[in-house]
């Protein structure tokens, strides 16, 4: 997984490209949450991922509750695959998708 960060003012985007599994979420909450402060709107590009696991789910749902209480939310790009997990799991109430 890589993961390119782009920062403009209170807005940061985060472009993911991999897969965000048990071995790779770790690393993710990790970069995500060095950097709510400030933020008010967090966009989460995943337009180049091909797997999401039940820990990546996690570290979404984290980010969904943290940025509830400061500002917006936005996944960005799922593919199909992608999509089908967000409503087999019920994220795609939970998640802004666009």
């Amino acid at each position: 997984m890589t993961i390119k960060k782009t920062k403009d003012g209170e807005k940061l985007t985060v472009e993911i490209e991999g897969r965000i599994d048990t071995l790779t979420a770790p690393e993710l909450d990790k970069e995500l949450s060095g950097e709510y402060s400030g933020l008010n709107e967090l966009v989460l590009d995943v337009s180049q991922v091909d797997y999401i696991s039940s820990a990546g789910l996690r570290v979404l749902l984290l980010a969904q509750r943290t940025m509830n209480k400061q500002g917006k939310m936005t996944v960005t790009g799922a593919n199909q695959d992608i999509i089908d997990i967000f409503e087999a799991t019920g994220f795609d109430d939970i998640l802004t998708l666009a």
